[in-house]
């Protein structure tokens, strides 16, 4: 199994039932509970990727092309730093975030940056820079 994969699992009360959907090519409910889910629009979402991947700073994105969707996992203190964003939707604690594992596409939707096990998620402050007026991280992020 694909560490990404486990990792989702982990998050999961029943990973059993989470795998049967999946080997079914169904989406399985992710409750956002370690992590929060920040929505956006999928084709802004790409150009903010580029410079936190650049920066090292990007983590799990999943899109949804057709519906112009992409949720971003950022970690729980999302809100501090991107509340008054209006291109971005925070999700509430325990949402559910109906995904594919991290090798497929199931109706357009996949992991446009997958989870890769090691819990790395986006920097919610470099995100803010990333969607905020300009759309660029200061230089200090580039280390």
């Amino acid at each position: 199994m694909k560490p990404g994969n486990r990792w989702l699992l982990s998050f999961t009360t029943n990973p059993t039932d989470m795998r049967r959907l999946w080997s079914e090519e169904e989406f399985a409910p992710l409750p956002a509970t370690a992590w929060c889910v920040v929505e956006a629009s999928c084709l802004r979402s790409i150009d903010a990727m580029r410079p936190l991947a650049r920066a090292g700073q990007l983590g799990p994105v999943l899109v949804d092309p057709a519906a112009d969707t992409a949720w971003w996992l950022v970690s729980n203190d999302a809100d501090e730093h991107l509340a008054d964003i209006a291109l971005l939707t925070i999700r509430p604690h325990g949402w559910l975030l109906r995904c594919p594992p991290t090798d497929q596409y199931f109706n357009g939707r996949g992991w446009l940056e997958k989870p890769d096990g090691s819990g790395k998620l986006t920097d919610p402050a470099a995100m803010g820079a990333a969607f905020g007026p300009g759309g660029r991280l200061p230089a200090a992020a580039f280390g």
